[in-house]
């Protein structure tokens, strides 16, 4: 286990070993969610961008189509639980 110090401006440096292991560049940006006796970093970004054309229809659904509307409250409904366990 590698230990850091908190700097007199709020900063803490990641031990290299961390950050080659995880390929992490200087200006990744990450979420910073509170735990119980902790902190919990977690990259914004940990998958490159894919095209719509690369993604299509790689999970299956066998029911019933939804309509945009039933669509957009998903999703609405999805960002607001993200938000009340401040996950966003």
């Amino acid at each position: 286990m590698e230990t850091t110090k908190l700097s007199s401006k709020g900063q803490v440096v990641l031990p290299k070993s961390v950050r080659d292991a995880h390929k992490w560049q200087p200006g990744t940006e990450f979420a910073v969610e509170e735990l119980t006796g902790g902190v919990l970093l977690r990259p914004l970004k940990p998958f490159k961008p894919a095209k719509f054309e690369e993604v299509f229809g790689c999970l299956k659904y066998s029911g019933k189509s939804k309509t945009p509307k039933q669509l957009d409250q998903a999703i609405a409904k999805a960002v607001k639980e993200g938000r009340d366990r401040c996950r966003y």
